[in-house]
């Protein structure tokens, strides 16, 4: 409950989800101190980054108390684990698999799977999600989160061609939205990220 609050707390100053796949260890101060001071709180390091659990620990340790760092591309239960093991604070998948939620709501952590249709999205709720990711998104729009929403009732975060254009459309009815290439990639100075976290959390506050 505890972590909970705090992500809802984060989502609620800030909705965008950095997605930081392909970082790398030695880039975590310089790239999370960007996001931080672009107003960026919620940091998804993918498992398919390079030695992405050893990234995980020390964006952890760098950016406790000021932001929540979690783990993206989440497909085994051994994997929230070590996730757990690492520090991190929530678990996002591409899809949904119930040994992986329920998994990680024994670790005591968020759980925050990927769907795309109501069955998925109820099968999710039943296993103990706490948030649902629409994956992807910019595929389906915003309209078709509108519909699902008159009977899924969890909050839901778009995720997949979510840029700075349709941010505001898809925070009519999103709880986030998670920003990857966009945001961060390999190769991008910190000095461009921060300017980009201030335009997509600028965007995202938009109603």
């Amino acid at each position: 409950m505890k972590e909970l609050n705090a992500f809802e707390v984060c989502c609620a100053q800030a909705p965008v989800i950095a997605i930081l796949r392909g970082i790398t260890p030695d880039e975590i101060g310089s790239v999370t101190d960007a996001l931080y001071r672009g107003g960026v709180l919620l940091l998804e390091i993918p498992l398919n980054s390079p030695d992405a659990l050893t990234s995980i620990s020390r964006a952890a340790k760098h950016c406790a108390g000021r932001q929540m760092v979690g783990a993206g591309t989440v497909l085994t239960s051994e994997d929230v684990r070590a996730v757990a093991q690492a520090g991190g604070k929530f678990i996002i998948s591409p899809n949904t698999d119930v040994e992986v939620i329920e998994e990680t709501v024994r670790q005591g952590l968020i759980s925050m799977p990927g769907f795309a249709t109501a069955s998925e999205g109820f099968t999710a709720i039943k296993a103990g999600a706490d948030y649902l990711k629409l994956f992807p998104a910019g595929q389906f729009g915003p309209g078709y989160i509108k519909d699902l929403q008159a009977v899924i009732k969890k909050p839901i975060c778009a995720v997949g061609g979510v840029n700075s254009e349709n941010i505001p459309a898809f925070m009519k009815v999103c709880a986030g939205v998670g920003i990857g290439s966009a945001l961060y990639k390999p190769g991008v100075t910190p000095e461009e990220i921060e300017v980009r976290a201030r335009e997509m959390v600028a965007k995202s506050l938009i109603r």
